[in-house]
C-alpha cells in the first residue's frame, strides 16, 4: 500500500469516507461525526498538504490528517510549546477494517513527526466513545485529559476533547511512503 498526499479531487472520497464512518458508528451507537463536516474546511487542509491517502491499487485504504496546527482551546500553552503534531480524521474504509491500518497509520505519524522534529504526536478523540478512547490507549497513547468548553470545528459544542498523546518516534509501518519529507517544525532543535 502506498501513502501519499490528498490532491483536490480526493475531496469528494474523503466526504464519503466520513459518511460512511459516521453510519458505522451510529450502528454502535455513536453520534460521532453526525454533523456534516464543512467541505471548505476539508478543502483547506488538503490545499495545506496536511492529509494523506493510504491507497491500494485504485482503491483508497484510508486517510489521516497529520498537522502541526493544534485546534483552538485543547492543549495549554506549556504543552503547546512543546514539538508536536497532531492527529486528525482518521479513517480506514469499513472493506479494510480488522487488518490494523489504522494503527500503521498511527505509526507512519508517528514516523513522520519524529523526523519533523516533534517530541509528540498528539490527537483529540470523540468525548463519548469510549470504544476508540481504548483503541487509542491500546496504541500507546496517553490519556492527558478531557476538554468540554469550547466549540466544535463544525458548529456546536465541542464533542471531541478526550485528549492524549504518545512520543514520536521512529517506526517501521510498513507503507510505500510517497509523501514529501516532512519540514522541520520551527521550534524544534
Amino acid at each position: 500500500m502506498i501513502i501519499a498526499p490528498a490532491e483536490p479531487h480526493d475531496l469528494a472520497k474523503l466526504l464519503s469516507f466520513r459518511e460512511e464512518a459516521a453510519a458505522w458508528l451510529r450502528g454502535l451507537g455513536s453520534d460521532q461525526w453526525s454533523r456534516p463536516y464543512p467541505a471548505d474546511k476539508l478543502s483547506a487542509t488538503i490545499e495545506a498538504g496536511t492529509v494523506y491517502m493510504l491507497r491500494d491499487g485504485h482503491a483508497t485504504a484510508g486517510t489521516i490528517t497529520l498537522t502541526p496546527d493544534a485546534e483552538e482551546g485543547l492543549w495549554s500553552a506549556d504543552e503547546l510549546a512543546e514539538p508536536s503534531m497532531f492527529v486528525n480524521k482518521l479513517t480506514v474504509a469499513r472493506q479494510y477494517a480488522g487488518q490494523n491500518l489504522g494503527g500503521r497509520l498511527l505509526d507512519w505519524a508517528g514516523d513522520r513527526a519524529h523526523r519533523a522534529g516533534a517530541l509528540w504526536v498528539r490527537l483529540d478523540a470523540w468525548t463519548t466513545n469510549e470504544g476508540l478512547q481504548r483503541y487509542y490507549l491500546a496504541q500507546g497513547f496517553t490519556h492527558v485529559r478531557t476538554v468540554r468548553e469550547g466549540t466544535a470545528v463544525n458548529g456546536g459544542p465541542r464533542v471531541s476533547g478526550w485528549l492524549a498523546q504518545r512520543a514520536a518516534r521512529p517506526t517501521e509501518h510498513g507503507f510505500m511512503d510517497r509523501t514529501p519529507t516532512p519540514a522541520r517544525l520551527p521550534f524544534a532543535a
